[in-house]
């Protein structure tokens, strides 16, 4: 029985539905009626409208994609408006001092809108081209900013877990491979790998452990290490984990040093560590993904000098370079250890194929498509330089400082450390109450009112069993009257509770 080869899907050929030499007037006027709907955006006063999630729930004629009703690029911009931009958080706004996200360089928006529309696959040179010399090259300036040799090389990440994980997988591989003769890339798991013990700062950040358990090593191969008054690894701690897992029977193979811990902000010792490191013969991680781009300041740049001690290094640009989410990278000192994740498939990157001169970049990521993050990275530093973002992230460092002592000697207020970054963690403290569980309920109360309300967007933590808020300063375009502002609101919210409790 023969097919009828001429029945073919109705298709409307004569509308623009792609990305072509024949849509330049649609790409155009699609490009400019949703920026106008951005800049609509930029006028929300509130960090956030404070409507609730039931009520965005309700919205589900705008939610559903299931109507078979397509809309003109005017009513999908204002259905996205009613839905999304009117109640989007604005990190750019002053009253939004909550997490590690960051207001992001307009040369970086270019770079995000121009990788967008070409569609670019970095992970073979017959996808990418030039797009690899690109990534290659910030790689190889920020290889550079961290100390790291000329065989170092690294790859653009979604994300700080996920080049830590990377640092880990080959922290453990390195040590099975040059200790047992052991390929756990080919032959997998060994009894041995149970004993491995990897070693973090009690305050690291939780990929650390997440990652441990998703490489079949768990949680408990994780070992935390004591941190000192300035909430930085002991290094004296370091050496009794280390001998105490010893004693047991165990097997150090990597230190996680962290500069700039998620809550504190704080810089372990990476020169002391190292050479407890170096002692053990083991693997060092440098977690940077919120510190590491203040290696580009005169402010913080000595400590971040012991990264050339690295084997591995993490660093998130959508933190602290001012870039779109996703913008990461991970660092090795030695680039032959990316064969610890790569993979060569016949259709796509054939080892007899390898060509340093046509270099295939999925031989370095455990991501097979991966857009090209390094387009906006690379903006950035042509149009704003790196002189002027090390000066942001100076001002923010100072912000952070100016804010701990307005408050320090403040009654109201428990400041538990002077920032060494851009964060600060305090608490409300109401005069008279020594119940800890009472400061529990009134600073929580706090942080939920001043969301729920859209006034203020504040963070919260715990420390020794205790919740305590957390301003984490990210935007050089805040004033310290900004936050003052936001220390008024909390001081009233507080007050609030105790009137009404």
């Amino acid at each position: 029985m023969l097919l009828n080869t001429n029945i073919s899907p109705s298709i409307d050929l004569k509308k623009d539905h792609f990305f072509d030499h024949k849509a330049k007037d649609s790409y155009q006027e699609y490009i400019y009626k949703a920026s106008k709907q951005v800049m609509s955006f930029l006028e929300n006063k509130d960090f956030y409208s404070g409507e609730t999630a039931a009520n965005l729930r309700a919205k589900t004629n705008l939610l559903s994609v299931s109507n078979n009703v397509t809309l003109t690029i005017d009513e999908a911009l204002e259905e996205v408006k009613e839905l999304y931009l009117d109640h989007a958080i604005s990190f750019h706004n002053p009253n939004y001092v909550a997490h590690l996200n960051c207001p992001v360089l307009l040369p970086a928006i270019v770079g995000d809108v121009i990788a967008s529309s070409v569609n670019t696959a970095v992970e073979t040179w017959d996808q990418s081209t030039s797009a690899t010399l690109i990534e290659q090259e910030v790689i190889r300036w920020i290889s550079t900013k961290m100390h790291l040799p000329s065989t170092s090389d690294g790859v653009f990440t979604s994300g700080g877990t996920q080049s830590n994980f990377m640092g880990l997988l080959m922290a453990r591989d390195h040590y099975a491979f040059v200790h047992y003769g052991l390929n756990i890339k080919q032959n997998g798991w060994a009894s041995i790998i149970s004993k491995f013990r990897i070693f973090c700062s009690e305050k690291a950040h939780f990929s650390i452990q997440k990652n441990s358990a998703l490489l079949g090593m768990g949680y408990d191969a994780v070992i935390p290490v004591k941190t000192d008054s300035l909430m930085k690894m002991n290094p004296n701690e370091l050496v009794i984990a280390i001998e105490k897992e010893k004693q047991k029977g165990n097997i150090p193979i990597a230190v996680v040093a962290t500069v700039g811990t998620t809550d504190f902000g704080s810089f372990d010792p990476l020169e002391a560590i190292s050479k407890i490191v170096k002692e053990e013969k083991i693997w060092l991680h440098v977690d940077g993904a919120y510190g590491g781009c203040y290696a580009l300041t005169k402010t913080h740049k000595h400590l971040l000098a012991g990264t050339a001690n690295a084997d591995s290094v993490t660093i998130d640009f959508h933190k602290t370079l001012f870039q779109p989410v996703c913008s990461s990278v991970f660092l090795v000192k030695n680039k032959k250890h990316f064969k610890y994740v790569s993979h060569y498939a016949d259709y796509l990157n054939p080892l007899e194929s390898k060509d340093e001169v046509y270099p295939n970049l999925i031989e370095k990521s455990i991501q097979t498509t991966r857009r090209f993050d390094a387009l906006k990275v690379w903006f950035s530093l042509k149009m704003t330089g790196e002189k002027t973002i090390a000066s942001f992230l100076e001002k923010v460092h100072f912000l952070a400082l100016e804010l701990y002592t307005k408050i320090k000697d403040d009654l109201y207020f428990e400041v538990i450390h002077k920032p060494e970054l851009s964060t600060l963690v305090f608490r409300y403290k109401e005069q008279g109450i020594e119940d800890n569980n009472i400061h529990d309920a009134i600073n929580l109360y706090i942080k939920n009112t001043l969301f729920k309300s859209g006034q203020a967007s504040v963070a919260s933590t715990r420390v020794d069993g205790k919740i305590y808020l957390k301003f984490t300063l990210l935007n050089p375009v805040t004033e310290i009257t900004d936050l003052m502002r936001i220390v008024d609101m909390i001081k009233e919210k507080g007050q609030s509770y105790k009137t009404n409790n």
